[in-house]
């Protein structure tokens, strides 16, 4: 009898995915980290797979920072191990195609409350002037399953992003942010992220950006990305319109800088027209000068680069009038200084007579 050849194609073109996966990980794991792990799968023992970390961050719009903050926390669930050579440099990776769930995976936490009842003891002391015209967009109650995956996620990747572990202020930070802001866990992540590339490790340097998100309305990832765009783009063009090069603002600078865009509400372009002002008349960088121009700028009304050239030209023509018109000193003699004489008018006469 002939053999026969069975050929399956019902999976020839599909990327099989763990229910468990789905059930416990997805839900609780940030959007763009599950993006990273199906694309892990779909090139799994691909004999053709030429992948590298610059490669997948190209192919998904992410950075190789991103792309590696997945492995990591991929490794951490469990569901993947990476090699690495003696420079730490990732060469493998192995991934757990059926993740063997832990304990804490598959049953309820216990509340966060009971676990660390400091978390939300000290809220008030986050509370600042800023803070108190704050509203949080969501509440979502911190015994809750969810709460418990998503803060426990965040304190990990905190501890990631600042090399440490974390402190309990940290953690009540952190908690603030979730519980009394109501900044989703994704949100939090970014903030985190951006706050330490950028060079700020500080907890409280991170809430300052955390409440002026806030403020801002922020609630989406996308959202916080342009807001921090337009943020660096403006610190970038003030430090750079006064020369000062090789460091980022100091919070002071930046208090200034938030102050021209946020309280003035002027653009860029503005902006950078007050600094350049301000280098041409005192030959050196002045946050307060430029302030001093800028808060000026805003109590004539402002808005344009051309109502400064209207400020400018009426200016110059008061100037000029002012100039035109000299004050005429009048002299006035005052006669009653002067020593009076009397004179014989008679014997005058009779002595030019008798010269002749």
């Amino acid at each position: 009898m002939k053999t026969l050849t069975i050929k399956n194609t019902t999976h020839a073109n599909a990327t099989l995915i763990s229910n468990d996966f789905i059930d416990h990980y997805m839900v609780s794991a940030n959007g763009e980290f599950v993006k990273i792990y199906l694309f892990l799968l779909r090139h799994l023992d691909d004999p053709c797979s030429t992948l590298s970390v610059s490669r997948i961050a190209d192919y998904l719009n992410n950075t190789e920072n991103d792309i590696l903050r997945s492995f990591k926390y991929w490794e951490s669930k469990g569901l993947l191990a990476l090699d690495t050579d003696a420079e730490g440099n990732i060469t493998g990776i192995c991934i757990e195609r059926n993740p063997i769930l832990s304990t804490q995976e598959t049953s309820p936490l216990k509340p966060l409350r009971q676990q660390q009842p400091e978390a939300t003891s000290n809220i008030g002391k986050f509370s600042d002037g800023n803070a108190s015209s704050v509203k949080p967009s969501k509440a979502i109650p911190l015994n809750s399953f969810r709460a418990q995956k998503e803060l426990k996620n965040l304190y990990f990747i905190a501890e990631q992003y600042l090399g440490k572990t974390l402190t309990a202020i940290e953690i009540e930070t952190i908690t603030y942010f979730y519980e009394e802001l109501g900044l989703s866990a994704d949100v939090i992540e970014y903030l985190l992220g951006s706050c330490v590339e950028n060079g700020h490790k500080s907890i409280h340097y991170i809430r300052k950006v955390a409440l002026s998100w806030t403020k801002a309305g922020i609630t989406t990832v996308e959202e916080a990305r342009l807001l921090s765009a337009n943020y660096n783009k403006n610190c970038y063009t003030v430090m750079n319109s006064f020369g000062i090069k090789g460091r980022a603002p100091a919070p002071s600078e930046i208090t200034y800088i938030e102050k021209w865009s946020g309280e003035y509400g002027f653009s860029l372009d503005i902006i950078k027209e007050a600094c350049d002002r301000t280098i041409s008349v005192i030959h050196q960088p002045s946050f307060d000068y430029a302030d001093k121009i800028l808060k000026k700028w805003s109590e004539n009304g402002v808005k344009h680069l051309q109502d400064i050239t209207t400020l400018d030209q009426a200016f110059q023509k008061s100037k000029q009038e002012k100039k035109s018109v000299k004050p005429t000193k009048s002299v006035t003699k005052n006669l009653n200084n002067f020593e009076r004489r009397s004179y014989d008018m008679d014997s005058l006469e009779k002595k030019l007579l008798n010269t002749n």
